[in-house]
């Protein structure tokens, strides 16, 4: 029974953990775009300055783009937006409504996803104004036949053929993943040129470098745009922008909080079950008490009986300690497999799974803690009068 109590106490933290990863990896498996980035748009002016009037609005250019590139060291990438209204897309005798957006090259560092054939837009697509563009998976198949190959072949966009370089498959949830695949890219500077949008960009993504906070990026970024559109410094409303780092912090402190549950959970179960071996070890000295003495009659030091059933303490908690982490590891694993083997996997849980590491550390310490907890009745045997414990009986 003492055993047990340590044993539940290292499986329950185990099995906690597990599951608050599990949570973890399931919430940040819907994110599509990387925690990091921030986005600024454009919007309508809400303060007079320089003689402009008010509910004048702000249209980004080119020009914005290369002047934050070089007046913000700190950002490591850059993707410019533009989407196509009403874009109708036509092959052969099929046709269909998606999304078209015009891009970057850089956009896969702010959105990632998975290539499946073929490329992504490239540098020479974009200064080259190519007539190219990625198609979603769903596209490919609505617009292409099972044995039709679909990359180097033609679409029809908005009535402007475009050659297929790549397909590709969206991240995240499963419902995400669905909406992605009916997107198109096709370079930015081509949809300007092609469909007449000027130098207009409509907005775009910003990804810092490491070790930057995105609110600093944010910042400089709106204040170069409020200079370069004669923006009054404090319109709070000329532009408008969407941290993801924020938010994805806001969601790390709830999973940090559902691990320090568990820990504190846990480790009141530990305790009880270390409670437990310092007063079985009391017992176990107070029925050895003669056995003790004729030890020490027989010339055994202090130091011997101490050690004796501080190893006894030990073998406890860690027999029990191991054998609860083997038991809360085989759960979690099976688990994630049988997660797998149903195709459960996704949503908000997905892959439950416990650092090794710290699982090991808590066994450790739990292991050290089980020494300290026999201390006391290892004192305890030391002391005992041999003479006194010889007439025990």
């Amino acid at each position: 029974l003492t055993c047990f109590g340590v044993f539940w106490g290292i499986f329950m933290l185990v099995v906690m953990l597990g599951a608050s990863k599990g949570f973890e990896n399931g919430v940040k498996g819907t994110f599509d775009i990387t925690p990091n980035s921030v986005f600024v748009w454009s919007q309508k002016t809400s303060i007079p300055y320089k003689g402009l009037k008010t509910g004048r609005f702000i249209r980004m250019k080119n020009s914005d783009i290369e002047t934050i590139q070089r007046e913000v060291p700190e950002i490591e990438a850059i993707a410019p937006r533009n989407v196509l209204n009403g874009g109708s897309v036509e092959r052969k005798n099929k046709s269909a409504s998606y999304e078209v957006f015009g891009d970057y090259p850089s956009l896969r560092k702010v959105e990632p996803m998975h290539i499946l054939e073929g490329r992504f837009i490239n540098e020479k697509d974009l200064a080259e104004r190519r007539k190219v563009v990625v198609i979603g998976e769903a596209v490919e198949k609505e617009l292409f036949k099972k044995d039709e190959k679909a990359l180097g072949e033609y679409i029809k966009v908005k009535g402007v053929y475009f050659q297929v370089v790549g397909i590709f498959r969206g991240v995240g949830d499963p419902q995400n993943v669905e909406q992605k695949g009916k997107t198109i890219y096709m370079p930015h500077k081509t949809m300007q040129v092609t469909y007449n949008q000027g130098q207009d960009v409509y907005w775009f993504g910003v990804i810092p470098k490491k070790g930057i906070r995105a609110s600093v990026v944010e910042s400089k970024v709106k204040q170069i745009l409020m200079r370069q559109h004669q923006v009054a410094p404090d319109d709070l409303k000329a532009f408008g922008s969407a941290n993801v780092e924020e938010e994805f912090e806001r969601i790390q402190t709830l999973f940090d909080g559902i691990s320090m549950l568990s820990w504190f959970v846990s480790i009141g179960s530990i305790l009880a079950g270390i409670i437990g071996v310092s007063n079985i070890m009391l017992i176990t000295v107070k029925e050895r008490t003669k056995e003790i003495g004729l030890r020490k009659a027989l010339g055994a030091t202090p130091a011997s009986i101490i050690m004796l059933i501080i190893q006894e303490a030990v073998v406890i908690t860690f027999l029990a300690g191991y054998m609860g982490l083997m038991a809360g590891v085989g759960l979690v694993e099976g688990i994630n497999q049988l997660l797998k083997a149903s195709g459960s996997e996704g949503g908000f849980f997905a892959n439950p799974e416990v650092d090794t590491t710290v699982a090991f550390t808590a066994l450790s310490t739990l292991v050290i803690v089980g020494a300290l907890a026999g201390l006391i009745p290892a004192l305890k045997a030391s002391n005992v009068n041999p003479v006194v414990a010889l007439k025990d009986e």
